[in-house]
């Protein structure tokens, strides 16, 4: 195998979270009579925590207000914690990817702008055969990727050389975060981004399907 440690992001590479993720922000904003918007809207909108998320959903004149932001992502919270998982799917064949690379010795890690035990609970939800090496989400008070900080954590719990290690990520963050942590990144484009996006964010290699990476991971 290529890499002695493959790093994954959670939503938009190995889970379609959007459905979850748009109705819970699609609450707080009906419950406040502000405007909705699409799932391909949203899809702009994540990659950078919850707080982030709720600020580009509101309109501008609320997004600069810091306690009606908090608010708003109080609200958000308490809603998508009782309904994390109800459209969130894997994506065809990561399960199954994931379990390979498990056999045939290779690590795995989930790094997430998630919070953590949301992260914890849909891993444990839908991998939870997996033997991850790591799971990090957010925790209070820690950086958001694309601060390195979060791989720093993950190496710290393993053996491998940074030069084994990719991370591989649907969002211009993840490739950012990589390079941060100077570790090979690969973007998967069946995400909440696009592939001019990864390309221009310095991707090592783009990938348009579970095979094609399962072909990059195994070189």
């Amino acid at each position: 195998m290529r890499y002695s440690l493959v790093i994954f992001d959670l939503d938009g590479t190995l889970l379609n979270t959007i459905g979850d993720l748009a109705a819970s922000v699609d609450y707080v904003m009906r419950s406040r009579e502000l405007p909705l918007h699409t799932d391909d809207e949203y899809r702009q909108m994540v990659g950078g925590g919850i707080r982030r998320l709720v600020q580009r959903a509101l309109p501008v004149d609320l997004a600069s207000d810091d306690a009606y932001v908090d608010e708003c992502v109080a609200q958000f919270r308490r809603y998508y914690v009782d309904h994390i998982d109800c459209h969130t799917r894997p994506y065809e064949g990561m399960a199954e990817l994931l379990r390979e690379l498990r056999e045939r010795g290779v690590k795995v890690a989930v790094a997430s702008n998630k919070f953590q035990h949301g992260t914890e609970r849909l891993v444990a939800k839908f991998f939870g055969d997996i033997d991850f090496l790591a799971i990090e989400g957010n925790r209070e008070g820690a950086p958001l990727k694309p601060d390195p900080q979060v791989v720093e954590n993950i190496l710290a719990k393993s053996d491998v050389h940074r030069s084994e290690v990719v991370m591989v990520g649907d969002s211009g963050i993840d490739i950012a975060t990589a390079r941060a942590a100077s570790i090979d990144s690969i973007g998967v484009a069946w995400g909440f981004r696009y592939a001019d996006e990864l390309y221009e964010a310095g991707a090592s290699h783009v990938v348009e399907s579970v095979d094609k990476l399962r072909s990059l991971l195994a070189d």
